[in-house]
């Protein structure tokens, strides 16, 4: 029977994913929420919704006995875990058992079996599935392991054993490297999942990422529900999803199904998993780990295949057995193509950095047939320090692949966050990359080539920025002009020439001056003329401009003699100009500036976002030189490491390891240069 109120052990975007599925349903909601999530939407989009401690994860959302309490007493009949915090804890889907709850996933003994991946691996080479060579061993001495990865070979791939999410990774490509990594790895590992043991693997040079959805009931039945292509990734944290995998032939697909389902039968497996295999350029795969929960691209296969996962993963919960429709069928024909991104606040040009603080605006393209959003924030909410600083997930449908992407492009260019630093155009140039249009990309290009990515001006050529500038400023002077008009038609002359906003003076041309920010750049535009016809003196060239019109969020002009046609997006003191291919974003400035002589400090280590020091590496008298590491932070779930802006002897250390910081805190200042 179906359940009729559950707790949703989980917050963002797949809390408020799961809250959608089971308002359709008519089942009542649960949330839980930190200090920090007071706020949230999930909290202010469920039924009931109850507090649960401290801001950080450890104090709230991994503290299983508080959401277990908070079940019981509001009536709540099963937990869904989400993805994340305790998604993939087998003690927790225990704990839920005992209490007389059902927990939506599989037992905590399949679990157990599969939340190792060091475990997990050696339990597929017993069923024939084939796996990397490696070292899966508990004996975590660190000479033991020095040991092992040269047996393994290099470059080689220190995995932490428990979780998932590209946390805890790392490639060694030397045995110089090994300890460094390893111990750096051990510390994500124990910070992210409480457990730092590891494993080491065979780094398969330019792999594939595939990965199957499986799903099993609790009536003996086991399928698969194709398959999902992650190779685009960072630091092997995923940025492009899809489906079906540009790569796979059918026999090869296959293939990989009929050990996805083995995998899954030889765990008993029930709800739903996902097999992730390692594939060489060959088309040999090798099994890489089971993740014992619903995925991030979930959406994905839901939009090819028509299906619902959260709905199955409650039916499935609750022991109905799956679909008589998905048992009969050993392969599942995809509708179509489906391609998601996702959104962070973060900055790429400063090594993606994560960003936090107030979505001051935010603009992501409407729902339809062919885009789909998941997000669980919108304007006016605050991404958090102590989370992921995911924005939206943006999913697109079509017909083929080339058409998905299309629409990506086109969903992509609808987006603008003011507030944190965001990832979009980084986005919208892997949309556009050859690797990706190509599906030619390996789960190490991005990272080899991340030049091709950030750090390039968007409309690098002069002419495309001087064409984006001017748009801006045709925005600008057209808003000016409708301003002024507004407060003429309240005035008691409004045909007074002084009420123009033309810049029309007595015995000269009118002129006004544009003055924008591009980046940390100030440029001008002189202007004369209006009502949708200019002339613009930039820096580097006039422009004319002819029957210019600003509708519906497009612009549309002849640039001296050229007619184009732009995206605008205006959100306050923010332009951002789409031309098809690329944006530039531009703040508005007074039109005098005000010069002010900028020093740099090359003397002080500021923290760049609030953090936890994880190490201190030096001490105070130490010589240091350019570059080298002086502290590690933990932020956002990731490591950062610190380093010396120069040359120099460290005059004072002001943070010690443990130690919570603020953004911008002086955490070492080095002696004055002589």
């Amino acid at each position: 029977m179906m359940f009729d109120t559950i707790l949703i052990a989980n917050r963002g975007e797949i809390a408020c994913r799961v809250i959608r599925t089971c308002r359709r349903l008519g089942i009542r909601t649960v949330a839980v929420y930190s200090e920090a999530d007071a706020n949230a939407q999930h909290v202010r989009q469920a039924d009931l919704a109850f507090p649960i401690g401290g801001p950080a994860p450890a104090d709230s959302y991994l503290r299983g006995d508080a959401i277990i309490e908070v079940a019981l007493k509001s009536g709540a009949q099963a937990i869904h875990p989400g993805y994340g915090f305790l998604s993939e804890n087998a003690d927790f889907a225990d704990a839920v058992a005992a209490a007389g709850l059902s927990f939506i996933g599989p037992t905590g003994t399949s679990m157990r079996k599969m939340g190792s991946k060091a475990g997990a691996k050696d339990l597929m080479a017993s069923h024939g599935v084939p796996v990397v060579p490696g070292y899966t061993g508990e004996d975590q001495d660190p000479t033991l392991l020095a040991r092992e990865a040269k047996r393994v070979g290099f470059p080689l791939m220190i995995k932490a054993a428990y979780g998932g999410g590209g946390k805890g990774m790392r490639i060694v490509r030397s045995d110089g490297e090994f300890l460094a990594n390893l111990e750096s790895c051990q510390r994500e590992a124990k910070n992210a999942f409480g457990r730092e043991r590891v494993l080491l693997e065979r780094y398969v040079e330019k792999p594939r990422h595939i990965e199957f959805q499986v799903f099993g009931d609790t009536h003996g039945h086991v399928i698969h529900l194709n398959e999902r292509e992650c190779s685009a990734q960072r630091r092997y944290q995923k940025v492009l999803e899809e489906t079906p995998s540009p790569f796979l032939t059918p026999d090869l697909r296959t293939k990989m199904g009929e050990a996805a389902i083995g995998a899954a039968r030889a765990l008993d497996y029930v709800n739903a998993g996902t097999v992730e295999f390692i594939v060489g350029q060959g088309g040999d795969f090798y099994f890489m780990e089971i993740n014992t929960r619903l995925q991030v691209e979930h959406p994905v296969t839901e939009m090819v295949l028509g299906l619902d996962l959260v709905e199955l993963q409650l039916r499935v919960a609750s022991g109905e057995p799956l679909p008589a429709s998905l048992i009969r069928n050993k392969s599942i024909p995809a509708n179509g193509h489906a391609i998601e991104v996702r959104l962070y606040a973060e900055d790429p040009d400063q090594g993606f950095l994560p960003g936090s603080g107030r979505l001051q605006a935010l603009h992501l393209p409407p729902s339809s047939a062919h885009v789909r959003i998941d997000s669980g924030v919108i304007e006016g909410d605050n991404v958090s320090v102590f989370y992921d600083p995911m924005i939206a997930k943006m999913i697109t449908w079509d017909r083929d692949r080339h058409s998905a992407l299309q629409r990506m492009r086109d969903a992509l260019a609808e987006v603008s966050v003011i507030g944190p630093k965001s990832n979009v155009a980084f986005l919208e140039r892997l949309l556009r990359h050859p690797a990706v249009t190509g599906a030619s990309i390996d789960t190490g290009y991005l990272d080899r080539h991340l030049d091709e990515f950030i750090g390039v001006a968007d409309g690098a050529n002069s002419a495309g920025t001087n064409t984006l500038l001017a748009a801006a400023a045709i925005v600008s002077l057209m808003a000016e002009e409708a301003e002024a008009l507004a407060h003429a038609h309240g005035s008691a002359d409004p045909n007074s020439p002084w009420r123009r906003a033309d810049g029309w003076r007595l015995g000269h041309p009118g002129k006004r001056i544009i003055a924008l920010l591009d980046g940390d750049a100030r440029v001008e535009v002189s202007a004369y003329g209006a009502q949708g016809n200019y002339r613009l003196a930039m820096t580097d060239q006039d422009v004319d401009i002819a029957d210019a019109k600003f509708v519906d969020g497009w612009l549309s002009a002849r640039y001296n003699d050229i007619a184009r046609r732009h995206r605008i997006l205006a959100d306050g003191a923010r332009i951002t100009v789409h031309d098809g291919e690329s944006r530039q974003s531009f703040e508005h400035a007074p039109a005098f500036a005000f010069v002010e002589s900028a020093a740099t400090d090359s003397d002080r280590v500021l923290a760049p976002m609030p953090g936890r020091i994880v190490v201190v590496k030096s001490e105070v008298g130490a010589e240091v030189g350019e570059g080298d590491e002086l502290l590690v932070m933990e932020a956002m779930k990731m490591e950062l490491t610190l380093r010396s802006p120069r040359a120099g002897r460290i005059e004072a250390i002001q943070a010690a390891a443990g130690d919570f910081v603020d953004a911008d805190a002086v955490l070492v200042r080095l002696e004055a240069a002589v």
